[in-house]
């Protein structure tokens, strides 16, 4: 349903059933602003929330139960959230929903869940696809997704190098990036001095990017040299893969945004080569179900409980795969107010939605894949 500038958009932020995500579309600052413009805005009660739910309270925001916008949420109403719907259920869904949907570049299960929102007559107005007249996404959260992707990839290094017999843990979210950075450069000071006081070379695929610039930012903060930080983009990468320089540097961040297919970045002929140094790959792109995915050599999302999945190589030189597909939630406030801040606009033109670039153009790109879908 097209919301006019005489009726006040009804935003329903949905509790995240995502295990391990702490971050929210909507923080309280933001939903405070929002409430001043007119705004009606219902939030859903959330343990996992990094944002107390008395934080929504206190800035005018009714509390209703978890997952309550199934049975409970006006017609009208929007439901916002980041990553997926509950799973398990093929229930039509009627609503219009505001999220990322991972639906729109053919991923696993896009049929399906596309089929939802036609049985029930709602609409995905996808996150990812908020696009200004430049092209360029209005919100996104890949600078932190870089700064995490590049963390985990470091601290899996250093617990590669430092020794270590057991299977790398569990991750859990930092208090803020001054605590993840303080952390990962004790390890690191650790793990070079078992290396012959050697640091890592760090390679970041699509560096120029803003997930990109991410990664290279937080390398950067944690003590690699400047020189070990080994920046691709367009111009090293348009002869097209496969490329050897990359399994010649010890840890690999895949930032790019793949939108096309493209010949892949690394093979098992590359994986498997005696003169490998590659040990870790963060694919912060996480394009795993993608059948055009340039990094072929694994099939699984890794998990916040479980961060990494060997590599099977017959070189025995260990190799390890990050693929967390929302790692920025390692930084949940800090992520959180970032996206938010930089989405406020485009939400307060919620209330122009018919006739706003930015949200007719997310609508009429749902319209197009859900016809794809059909076919």
């Amino acid at each position: 349903m097209a919301t006019t500038s005489n009726t006040a958009p009804h935003l329903w932020l949905r509790a995240e059933t995502k295990p391990m995500e702490h971050r929210a579309a909507l923080t309280p600052a933001t939903a405070k602003i929002l409430l001043d413009a007119g705004f009606k805005i219902t939030v859903e009660r959330s343990e996992q929330r990094i944002f107390d739910d008395e934080e929504y309270v206190k800035v005018g925001c009714p509390l209703v139960e978890k997952l309550s916008w199934k049975t409970d949420a006006p017609a009208d109403a929007y439901i916002v959230g980041l990553k997926e719907l509950p799973e398990n259920d093929d229930s039509p869904l009627h609503h219009t929903h505001i999220f990322f949907a991972h639906c729109f570049k053919n991923q696993g299960g896009w049929k399906e869940l596309l089929h939802r929102f036609d049985a029930g007559n709602g609409t995905i107005l996808d996150l990812e696809f908020l696009n200004d007249s430049n092209g360029r996404r209005v919100a996104a959260f890949g600078y932190m997704a870089g700064f995490a992707g590049s963390a985990v990839a470091i601290d899996v290094w250093c617990h590669q190098k430092t020794g270590a017999t057991e299977k790398y843990g569990a991750l859990t979210p930092y208090p803020n990036e001054d605590a993840l950075i303080s952390y990962t450069k004790d390890r690191l000071t650790a793990a070079v001095a078992l290396n012959n006081n050697e640091y890592p070379k760090v390679m970041v695929m699509g560096a120029l990017g803003r997930c990109g610039t991410g990664a290279c930012d937080f390398a950067r903060k944690a003590g690699i040299p400047e020189e070990n930080i080994i920046k691709w983009d367009i111009n090293e990468t348009k002869k097209g893969g496969p490329f050897p320089e990359i399994v010649q540097s010890d840890i690999f961040v895949n930032c790019i945004y793949l939108n096309q297919k493209i010949p892949p970045f690394i093979t098992q002929e590359l994986i498997d080569g005696d003169d490998r140094k590659l040990s870790i790959i963060s694919d912060v792109s996480c394009d795993t179900t993608n059948p055009n995915n340039p990094i072929p050599v694994y099939s699984i999302n890794t998990t916040f409980d479980k961060p990494t999945v060997p590599v099977e190589s017959s070189n025995p030189y260990p190799l390890e795969v990050c693929s967390i597909d929302h790692l920025p939630t390692l930084l949940p406030r800090e992520s959180s107010d970032m996206f938010s801040h930089d989405l406020l606009p485009t939400m307060l033109a919620l209330k122009d939605r018919a006739t706003n670039p930015v949200w007719s153009g997310a609508e009429k790109l749902y319209k197009e894949k859900l016809e794809a879908s059909r076919a």
